[in-house]
């Protein structure tokens, strides 16, 4: 995580595979990375159903039966499918496990984009293409794991299986987790599912021209998303005649209390384990308040130096901002209505209602109505730091990744593990690939992922997954 990369040992990593000589395994899946990249799934003109086929049809082309592969989607929402595919373990006793990814990706304007978004681009040890880090990386990784698996006749013990969903980038879409969950749970019931959301980053540099791997992260559980609408109503009337009571002045002064509401701070296991980990490996004030706060959370003055961090900041609490206002309806005119969005990301186990309640009390104003903006999301829960997960993880990091550290973190964001985790299957990100400070352009422009992240990742993911199943 980018907080507390600058201030960590940066390390080597160990020998990845080289995209000059590449593996007859990863020429296919290189193949098959490229074509799901360069379908293209945006809300608006893309297609998830057709990329679902195009993955079955590769792991049928691979010996997987159909009767393994279910490929899904609702009249309403043609274009928004996806697909579980279920590779059979030998064990009747062991639960299964679930690779769980998205294949949508964020809208991708062409004139906006040095390269055309929805093709794929090798240049200076990058890819580049909408979707090549978030999340098609990884769905392409465990589609292509399932059809190595059945070409080698792979036996796990743990039954795999991976659902690839649409919708987890657009608030208010078809969401395929929250459908599975909600109408096909048998179908992707696991003991625990590996995400997105974990990963490493590096010093900026890339690691294929010399730079260095600061950190790996393991998320164990996320913030909960959540949108709120206030709304002001006035008569209105001329604005040669004005009154105190505006409705302008009134959403402002109400979101002025919004900017002003601290939530309590609260630990939980993940965040814990984090503050006293990711502390030691810092050398400043910031990191020694992080481990004096994990060791006793009443110390307000190491709290008061932890909140200077805005990350740090927010791992500890519920926050909510505005992010966006509307209001009036001439400019010769006192305005009859002003409404506003307030954004909120709930920590685990906070529910919208209460947090609804507590922005009505800091507003303290009955001509302020404060309503949850559907679609209504669920309550984040967090998974337990289960020693049988990540065990295996730490110990492949150890030999991947030799001397970097790797610590338990939660996202202040939110994917759709936080829909299994509903249903009760946990869920954590799993390390492996890694990005750099800047973002590498996800959710944003020219986004990419290092090609050496990419096939290094590939080999650690499979190995992991090998590891929860053998």
């Amino acid at each position: 995580m980018r907080t507390i990369a600058a201030a960590l040992l940066f390390a080597s990593i160990g020998q990845p595979a080289s995209a000059e000589a590449l593996r007859p395994d990863q020429v296919e899946f290189r193949s098959l990375y490229k074509e799901l990249v360069e379908t293209n799934t945006e809300v608006t003109d893309g297609s998830c159903t057709q990329a679902a086929q195009q993955i079955a049809t590769r792991l049928r082309a691979a010996g997987i039966p159909q009767s393994q592969i279910t490929l899904f989607s609702v009249p309403e929402h043609p274009k928004d499918g996806g697909i579980v595919a279920i590779y059979p373990g030998t064990s009747s006793s062991l639960k299964p496990l679930l690779l769980l990814a998205h294949i949508d990706v964020v809208v991708a304007k062409r004139s906006d984009w040095v390269r055309d978004p929805f093709k794929l681009y090798e240049e200076n040890g990058y890819f580049y293409g909408r979707g090549s880090a978030d999340d098609k990386s990884m769905a392409a990784i465990w589609a292509d794991m399932l059809a190595r698996f059945s070409r080698e006749h792979y036996q796990p013990r743990r039954t795999i299986k991976m659902a690839l969903t649409c919708g987890e980038e657009t608030s208010g879409a078809f969401n395929g987790a929250q459908w599975l969950s909600h109408n096909r749970r048998q179908l992707i019931d696991a003991e625990f599912a590996l995400n997105e959301g974990g990963g490493g980053e590096t010093d900026g540099k890339g690691v294929s021209a010399g730079g260095k791997l600061a950190v790996q992260t393991i998320q164990v559980g996320e913030k909960a998303y959540q949108d709120f609408t206030l709304t002001v109503t006035n008569p209105g009337g001329h604005s040669s005649q004005p009154v105190r009571k505006n409705a302008i002045y009134e959403m402002s002064d109400a979101l002025a209390k919004v900017r002003d509401l601290e939530f309590p701070m609260q630990f939980n296991d993940t965040t814990r384990a984090y503050f006293a980990e990711a502390g030691k490996s810092r050398h400043d004030a910031i990191g020694s308040a992080m481990v004096a706060l994990a060791a006793n959370p009443a110390d307000k003055q190491a709290e008061a130096v932890v909140n200077t961090d805005k990350e740090l900041h927010s791992l500890l609490r519920t926050t909510c901002v505005a992010t966006m206002i509307d209001g009036g309806h001439a400019l010769n005119a006192l305005p009859q209505k002003v409404t506003a969005n307030v954004n909120c990301r709930m920590f685990p186990g906070r529910t919208p209602a209460e947090t609804q309640s507590a922005i009505a009390a800091a507003i303290a104003n009955p001509d302020v109505t404060v309503e949850i903006r559907p679609p209504l999301k669920v309550i984040a829960q967090a998974p337990p730091l289960d020693p049988a997960v990540i065990g295996p993880m730490k110990a492949l990091s150890a030999r991947y990744f030799p001397g970097v550290p790797i610590v338990p973190a939660m996202s202040t964001g939110a994917t759709d593990g936080l829909y299994m985790e509903a249903v009760g299957i946990p869920t954590y990100g799993a390390p492996g690939l890694w990005g750099d400070p800047d973002g590498n352009g996800v959710h944003g422009l020219n986004e990419r992922i290092e090609v050496k992240s990419l096939y290094t990742g590939r080999d650690y993911l499979t190995d992991l997954v090998k590891a929860y199943t053998k």
